[in-house]
Order: structure tokens, then sequence, then C-alpha cells
């Protein structure tokens, strides 16, 4: 083993408390990556994902040349599918939209065989026992990539480890000049992680988790989303039942006038992510989730913001 090097210039001065959340999980360096890892190891031959979903998990499935094919979401983001049909050979993709959808996700993931649960905007939901399952924390955490597999299958790869020194331009540049002089930086990390071989999450990834307070971002989190749905949810058309234990990654704000609040709260500098504009190229317009895509605000609600931040959205939405 290589001597650690003592003396010298500082390198970046970090918080650690030696354990993360999930820090029990295999730990890879994207979570499409980590979709990749269920894929091999259960050896499946078809996918069944929903059409309101992310495409970069067609990336995983097309690299291993697997057969999929799409099924809808209803008002409530529950599948619209005849179950029966999953054969052996076949997975079925189950997302925890937004974090909400923890309940729901429990409940059908004791029905069905083969499911797969994307937690990726589910950051804090605990994996359940026996089921495939990953996550993206950097959809929750101010990381460069990294992403949290659980599963019983195992596949015999040596993994090198990823390096992330080179993907750190966006959130440094957001510290220093703002949300707007990062925007490029963070496109472009966003498609250096586009093909990627699986390896283990890096050094500095890992180091950054060590130093975050989970309790307190998970605190956070849901006094945001309560304050906003609080007022906000008599009028959002997207019913949800959460337990108080659900950390949101964001308050999904269900309206027919989307466009305009989003140009609206744009205006004033308040960015929401669209999820997702692949959606209406895959899906046609009498499909549900072409109409999820184009009607939720995504309403930011992490743990860098207060109950002022969340006033002030209100505002400019009302």
């Amino acid at each position: 083993m290589e001597n650690k090097a003592i003396g010298g210039y500082f390198e970046l001065e970090t918080v650690s408390r030696k354990k993360y959340l999930h820090d029990n999980l295999l730990s890879l360096n994207t979570a499409r990556n980590c979709f990749e890892y269920i894929l091999l190891a259960k050896k499946y031959k078809h996918i069944y994902l929903p059409y309101f979903t992310c495409d970069v998990l067609l990336e995983p499935i097309e690299k291993l040349g697997l057969s999929y094919s799409f099924y809808d979401v209803d008002v409530n983001l529950e599948p619209i599918f005849d179950f029966s049909i999953i054969k052996d050979t076949e997975g079925f993709l189950l997302n925890n939209y937004f974090g909400v959808k923890g309940k729901i996700v429990k409940a059908i993931s004791e029905k069905i065989p083969n499911v797969i649960i994307d937690n990726a905007q589910a950051l804090f939901e605990d994996p359940i026992s026996g089921i495939d399952t990953f996550y993206s924390p950097r959809k929750f955490l101010g990381i460069a990539d990294g992403g949290f597999v659980s599963s019983s299958a195992k596949i015999d790869l040596v993994l090198k480890d990823d390096q992330s020194y080179h993907r750190m331009d966006h959130l440094l540049k957001r510290v220093e000049l703002g949300a707007e002089s990062g925007y490029e930086a963070f496109k472009t990390n966003d498609e250096s992680l586009e093909n990627q071989p699986i390896k283990n999450m890096s050094k500095l990834t890992k180091r950054i988790l060590e130093g975050l307070d989970y309790d307190q971002i998970a605190m956070r989190r849901r006094k945001n989303f309560d304050v906003l749905h609080q007022f906000l949810g008599k009028a959002n058309k997207l019913k949800m039942d959460i337990e108080r234990t659900t950390v949101p990654m964001i308050y999904p704000f269900q309206s027919t006038d989307a466009k305009s609040i989003k140009n609206k709260l744009k205006s004033k500098r308040v960015f929401c992510a669209t999820y997702w504009p692949n959606v209406t190229e895959w899906c046609t317009m009498e499909k549900y989730s072409y109409r999820l895509a184009n009607e939720i605000v995504a309403l930011p609600i992490d743990q860098r913001y207060s109950e002022k931040e969340m006033e002030f959205i209100l505002k400019i939405i009302s």
C-alpha cells in the first residue's frame, strides 16, 4: 500500500463524520450505472418502464441490448399496467416520484415480481429488503456524481474508483458567481456522465457526503414542503398522501397554468426543473404522462432555503 503523503499544500478541507446516508449500500459512480448493475445481476431480457421518467435510463438498457416497453401512469402517479404479464426474465421499473410516493411504491413492490425501485427522487427512503433499488444523491445534495444500489444479486466485476475533481466546476461557480454563471458547467457535467463504465464512487464524492448533516437536511425539506402545501394543496391537481417521515425532493405543483407560473418564477430567479422534456417525445397527448410533463411545476424546497424563500415563491405564484 502506498504511503500517505505528509506535509506540503492543503487539500480541500471537509468535515468527516466517517458515515453518510446509505453508506451500507454499494456506492457507484452514477445512478444509471446502479440501474445497469441491477440489470446485469438479474440478467433480465426485457424491461417495462414508465413514459414519465428520465431518458438517461434508456442508456443502460440499450447498452446491454435489452428490449423494453413503456407504460403510462394515472392521476395518482400509479402504474396503469397488468402486472400478471410480467415474466421471470422481465423487470418492472417503478418510480418513487418526487420522493412523495413511498406508500404506493411499498404496496406495489409487495405484490409484483421483478420490481426495480427507482429512488433517484427519494434519497431518504429506506431500501425494502429483497427489492432491487437505486438512488441518485446528486439530486438532493451538492455533489457532482455518485449513486447507491441495494440488491441481493451481485456481479463478478473488479471495479475501479471513479474520479470527480474535474466535475466540480458548476458547484464552485454557483458559490462564487451565482446560479446563472454555473449553468453551462452544470450541463457539461451532466453530459460528462453519459456512457460511463460502472465504477466505485469517487473518494471526493464520499468525502463530501461524510460531511453533511442529514437530519438537518431532512427537517428543512419537510418544513419547506409543508409551507408550500399549506397554501397550494387545495389548488394542486396532484393529490399527495405522504408520511411524516417522507423527505421530498421538490414540491410538485400540478397546474394547467404551469408554463406561465414557471416563466413568472424564472423572471424572479426562481428556477424549476422540468420532469421530463423527453416524455412528450415518447408518448402522445392522450397519455396522462404527457400532461404531467407539461403541468408539473417543480418548486424548490431544499435545505438551502427557509420559510422566507417559500413565502417569496408563494407571493410570485399568487
